[in-house]
């Protein structure tokens, strides 16, 4: 946990400010511009794919001639695109999909309520629903779009395509989960892509175990390589080396370099091929070390109901995507200790949380209400964050939850050494302020899956 210090030289003269406001107001002007330009590009390969079909209307084989027709098309817009003709056609093909089947969309991405980037994740994520839910799923969308980026409503909008989906997610999982499987790639230079198909809570924590033990190495192997640290290891005889032995003389780091993703591929290969990693800086002389130890951690969210078995809606894992409701149970029901969240029945804003293990409880609710990096358009999960005094401790800020936030270390350092300031108002709304001012409202996010409120009880039926 750290407060807000000194700021560093990373902050700029006042000179540099009104520079850098100058450029944020020309790129205000290009952006519009920009937008502008992409509405019209898309609007201007959609009607040629428009023509093709035209052109090829009442030729006797109609496939083969629009086919045709909207390859000369291509041919032609490709040279002014300085694309290839296959490139324009799929473009085509995805602008007159855009058009024709995401009106709504289009119409709010001229309007300036959202972005490219929006538009990007609805046309994407809106083919899971079906034609004749669409419409609707399109106006949720662009709600939830407005005022954040691209980035960070992804997850939401996928769990918001569940929910108006007909068919459960369950019985879809279910049948996408017969498709699991492993197998090998062949690449150039002797190397090969393993690719395995899983359910996404366990690809997730496959990588979030492998990620924890290739850091565990390279912690180690940093210490390793720090001048004069002490040797505290016994051999096997239980007797420490002298006192001017260091780790370096005796390290199984030496000359290792790798990065960790190199890392991380070294100990998935081990764990398969052996059961165990191969290099182990928690090993010692008479046995193997604690590293085959580590778990891995993932972050679900589901509501009750769906933890009693009266809901089949889709559970959230954290940072992800949709898990199905089976799966969402039975990890609850395997957990060690799980929290209790009551959210604002409107806002969705998580209120409180309690456990059956109550001892961190604080930085339990702080994870639980942030889920993400607080920062603005940063979505690196709260289980990866730093929790921040908005108002510095050393400035008299309080160690409570109303002045405290989830930052991520890059955007933590940019907290503490640049011009960026930060307000905390109640229900864990912060308020950004830029540099040359500008400002960005973070609200709290809203739990994917929360509670809604129920419709009164009706004539003689009791309140619940």
């Amino acid at each position: 946990m750290h407060s807000n210090g000194g700021r560093g030289s990373g902050m700029g003269s006042d000179a540099d400010v009104d520079t850098l406001a100058q450029l944020v107001a020309d790129a205000e002007g290009i952006a519009d511009t920009a937008r502008a330009a992409q509405v019209r590009e898309v609007r201007l390969l959609a009607a040629a794919g428009q023509l093709a079909e035209s052109q090829s209307a009442g030729a006797p084989e109609k496939v083969k001639a629009r086919e045709m027709a909207l390859r000369g098309i291509a041919a032609e817009l490709a040279g002014v695109f300085v694309a290839t003709d296959r490139t324009l056609q799929r473009r085509i093909d995805e602008a007159r999909d855009l058009v024709e089947n995401y009106p709504v969309t289009m119409a709010a991405w001229e309007a300036g309520r959202i972005v490219r980037g929006h538009v990007r994740v609805i046309h994407e994520i809106g083919c899971i629903v079906p034609a004749g839910d669409r419409a609707e799923f399109e106006r949720v969308a662009i709600e939830r779009c407005e005022g954040e980026r691209p980035n960070r409503v992804r997850d939401a909008l996928r769990m918001i395509a569940e929910r108006i989906h007909p068919r459960t997610f369950t019985e879809r999982h279910e049948e996408a989960a017969a498709g699991r499987g492993v197998w090998v790639q062949p690449g150039a230079d002797g190397m090969s892509d393993l690719i395995a198909t899983l359910p996404t809570v366990i690809a997730d924590g496959i990588v979030d175990r492998l990620t924890r033990q290739a850091r565990e190495i390279i912690t180690a192997r940093a210490q390793a390589d720090a001048p004069g640290t002490p040797d505290t290891r016994a051999d096997a005889n239980g007797a420490l080396p002298d006192a001017d032995t260091t780790i370096r003389d005796g390290s199984s780091f030496i000359d290792d370099a790798r990065t960790i993703d190199q890392v991380r591929a070294d100990v998935f290969s081990d764990l398969l091929l052996a059961g165990t990693p191969a290099l182990d800086p928690t090993g010692t002389g008479d046995g193997g070390g604690t590293l085959g130890a580590i778990r891995a951690h993932v972050q679900v969210a589901l509501s009750a109901l769906t933890l009693m078995g009266q809901d089949e809606g889709p559970a959230d894992l954290a940072g992800r995507s949709p898990i199905d409701a089976a799966t969402a149970r039975e990890l609850a029901g395997n957990a060690t200790s799980w929290d209790r969240l009551l959210t604002d029945p409107v806002t969705g804003t998580v209120l409180e949380c309690d456990s059956y293990r109550p001892t961190a409880a604080m930085v339990r609710l702080l994870r639980a209400r942030d889920r993400h990096c607080r920062f603005p358009g940063c979505r690196q999960p709260t289980i990866r964050c730093e929790l921040d005094h908005t108002i510095a401790a050393s400035d008299g800020g309080a160690t409570h939850v109303c002045n405290l936030a989830n930052l991520c270390k890059r955007h933590h350092d940019v907290k503490h050494h640049t011009r960026w300031r930060v307000q905390q108002l109640p229900g864990g709304r912060l308020i950004w302020t830029s540099p040359t001012g500008r400002v960005y409202r973070e609200d709290a996010p809203p739990p994917l899956v929360a509670f809604t409120v129920a419709a009164p009880p009706g004539p003689g039926l009791p309140p619940f």
